[in-house]
This record gives structure tokens, C-alpha cells and sequence, in this order.
């Protein structure tokens, strides 16, 4: 998110982390990548909560997650393994 936003690792933590202060324009530019609206990033819903595991086993929560992109990665994760196993046959 970091790399899509320019802005150094170190500065996308600290807006994570509530320690720098998330500017409009910049809400709006987060928004735009992960193809929301502005608003979701800033509401809950209990029900728009997508939880995951990075690599170290550590639990984040996106809030805010739409089906729509939720299925998108589920469609894509599908293809992949896809192509894993074609390749895994005849490669």
C-alpha cells in the first residue's frame, strides 16, 4: 500500500498506527486503490470485516472489505492454483 500511495513504509505505518493524521486526499487515494468508497474506510459494520494471516501468523483485520473484492481474490487464488496443477501435469 505503501509503494501505491509513493510514500515510505515508515510513513504508511504511523497512519496505521493513528500517528500521523490521514488527510481527505489521501483517504480518497486509498479508497481509489482498493476500489471503495471513501466512506466505508471511515464506517464499521461488523459484517464488512475480512480477516487474514500474513506470513509471520500475525491476525489483521481489513475492515470494510467488499464481497465484491472478495470474490475477485477467491476467482484469482482459484486460477492460480489452477495453473499450478496444469503446469504441475504438463510442464
Amino acid at each position: 500500500m505503501a509503494a501505491e500511495l509513493d510514500i515510505s513504509q515508515r510513513t504508511y505505518s504511523k497512519l496505521e498506527r493513528e500517528e500521523t493524521e490521514l488527510d481527505w486526499g489521501r483517504l480518497q487515494h486509498i479508497a481509489q486503490i482498493l476500489k471503495i468508497e471513501p466512506v466505508d474506510l471511515i464506517s464499521f459494520e461488523d459484517g464488512l470485516v475480512f480477516t487474514n494471516c500474513n506470513q509471520s501468523g500475525k491476525i489483521n483485520h481489513i475492515h470494510n472489505f467488499p464481497q465484491e473484492l472478495k470474490e475477485q481474490y477467491e476467482n484469482r487464488i482459484k486460477n492460480l492454483n489452477e495453473e499450478v496443477t496444469f503446469c504441475g501435469s504438463y510442464c
